[in-house]
């Protein structure tokens, strides 16, 4: 049967998170209750848009819809701790079904509509989920017929409950229609009673995000009601997220950036109104700004060049109620970061974060000099940061050191996962990130890279030991090794050095083809394979990605005539 989440969470120390509530960083409230409380003081102000379903909510009836779908989930059987698996893509009904669990206790693990059977197999079993929500098809794909698939994983686990919720016009027999799981109830005030008496203590696991593994898969990590309200907070507060604000989704809803940084979260917590489209192409992303008045929004460093290469063909006077335009995921050139205000109008603000915890952001008021050149400095007094060289000694400022942070919204473990935790985390709860950076005099951080063996395709993280497992499901590989390639438009994507068999050809697409076949999402898929008769090696015998690394970029500028 399903395992007590609590057994297998990391808390933070008990004089710690002491601490944490007497500061006022935790607020002892669960978050589906603080956003049933915010809609309450103005039930008739515009909440939730899903302009491609032509769907509209105000505040009092997102919180009802809410309601009733908690409802309906307590009624089909799940309980409060169960996990939903959330494949859902951007659109009304992921907003609804994450505050209808929020609001009891019920737990979304947040998955990407990219991700396939190979994710979505180890997500069930892992979180040992009991549903999943997915749409019916997208982009020719039968998200329908896999959540059906997955049922045997689940179910040992389970004891046989199983129910897979589907978004779309053509929702099968077998499974539960999520729209009408999502549809007012009737009788709102019955719902909210019944709801009221089940709400979740502010220190159990209020979401699960996905981590950007290096080892293969990703890990879970859980976030607290405590510390995630926080986070999306403090996040809005330096965003200068208000009521009158107009929040664009256009990244995948399930990533932390658009979830809360301060994102849908946020913008609903400080009753603002949140807009849902599914992509973050420039032609629909700008008329639906123009259209719905649009003041915020996020991006990816690939997105930010589309807008620009977008407004510098056709203008961007569609984007005249745009304040604020986030980018993250990455780090953004230094040369494109000069571009955003002058040639989109918005002001920039750099975020730089994860998913397990710390967020850095350029304040709005910053001189554009650190907005264009940095990634921002924490968003909390209490984020610790330090920079330490190999040996875990500080570095001196302004040099070049590997992060590591603890804080009020930075959890202490992965969930089920002790020995990665092990390896990520330290003896007294630092956080080893992964990134490489210098850091200024008053806090601010510029990322120079990573130290883990992980390529940052447009902010998505790729296991380079994921895809080389993959590559060596293939008779004809005889090694194999993934690293980073620089990329003008993602920053990063996938090249794979192969050694064959002898005799043996393998080729891109044979690759590729393969890796579709398994089920992996198509991210991390390579889009370059370097033929070598041996892979570079380090001393001890490793294969040196420093090297191989360096000779890809070479060969880059070489083609380019750089």
């Amino acid at each position: 049967m399903i395992s007590p989440i609590n057994e297998h969470t990391v808390p933070w120390p008990a004089d710690v998170a002491k601490r944490y509530v007497a500061d006022g960083y935790w607020a002892g409230i669960a978050i589906g209750t603080e956003l049933r409380t915010v809609a309450e003081r103005a039930p008739d102000a515009p909440a939730l848009i899903d302009p491609t379903a032509d769907f509209r909510l105000s505040r009092q009836e997102l919180a009802d819809r809410a309601d009733a779908a908690a409802v309906r989930l307590l009624d089909l059987g799940l309980t409060a701790g169960d996990r939903i698996v959330v494949q859902l893509p951007n659109g009304w009904e992921f907003v609804v079904l994450t505050m209808a669990c929020l609001r009891v206790g019920i737990v979304p693990v947040m998955a990407l509509p990219a991700h396939r059977r190979i994710e979505l197999s180890y997500l069930v079993e892992h979180a040992e989920a009991v549903a999943i929500a997915v749409p019916d098809r997208l982009r020719d794909f039968d998200h329908e017929a896999l959540g059906h698939e997955l049922a045997p994983i689940a179910e040992p686990v389970t004891g046989g409950k199983w129910h897979v919720m589907v978004a779309g016009e053509n929702v099968g027999p077998k499974s539960v229609n999520l729209r009408s799981l999502c549809a007012p109830s009737g009788d709102a005030e019955a719902d909210r009673v019944r709801i009221d008496a089940l709400e979740p203590s502010a220190q159990d696991v209020a979401v699960f995000l996905l981590s950007g593994g290096t080892t293969g898969l990703p890990k879970l990590i859980a976030r607290t009601h405590d510390d995630y309200l926080y986070n999306a907070r403090v996040s809005a507060e330096v965003s200068a997220i208000a009521a009158d604000t107009v929040y664009l989704v256009s990244l995948p809803a399930g990533h932390n950036f658009p979830l809360a940084c301060p994102g849908i979260l946020g913008t609903l917590l400080t009753g603002g109104r949140v807009v849902m489209l599914p992509s973050a192409g420039p032609e629909r992303a700008f008329a639906t700004v123009a259209a719905e008045g649009v003041t915020h929004t996020s991006v990816v460093p690939a997105v930010a060049g589309r807008w620009l290469e977008h407004a510098s063909e056709r203008g961007a006077h569609e984007l005249a109620s745009l304040r604020v335009l986030q980018v993250g995921g990455a780090r953004l050139a230094d040369e494109i970061a000069r571009r955003v205000e002058p040639e989109l109008g918005p002001r920039l603000q750099q975020v730089f974060g994860m998913a397990e915890g710390l967020l850095n952001y350029t304040r709005l008021d910053d001189p554009i000099d650190v907005i264009c050149s940095t990634q921002g400095r924490p968003v909390s007094p209490a984020d610790e940061v330090r920079l330490v060289d190999d040996e875990g000694n500080d570095v001196p400022i302004g040099s070049p050191g590997s992060l590591l942070t603890r804080g009020p919204y930075t959890p202490r473990g992965y969930y089920r996962a002790p020995e990665q935790n092990e390896r990520a985390f330290t003896a007294d709860g630092w956080y080893r990130s992964g990134d490489i950076c210098e850091q200024t005099s008053d806090g601010y951080l510029t990322v120079l890279g990573r130290d883990k063996d992980m390529i940052n395709r447009g902010g998505e993280k790729i296991s380079a030991e994921e895809v080389e497992n993959l590559t060596y499901r293939l008779p004809t590989v005889s090694h194999a090794a993934a690293v980073a390639m620089p990329d003008a438009e993602l920053g990063e994507r996938v090249c794979l050095y192969v050694v064959p068999k002898p005799g043996a050809e393998v080729t891109l697409d044979e690759i590729r083809a393969s890796m579709e076949q398994f089920g992996v999402a198509r991210f991390k898929l390579p889009e370059r394979l370097m033929i070598v008769e041996e892979l570079a090696v380090t001393n001890v015998g490793k294969v040196d990605k420093k090297a191989l690394r360096a000779h890809i970029a070479s060969q880059l500028e070489e083609e380019r005539g750089v």
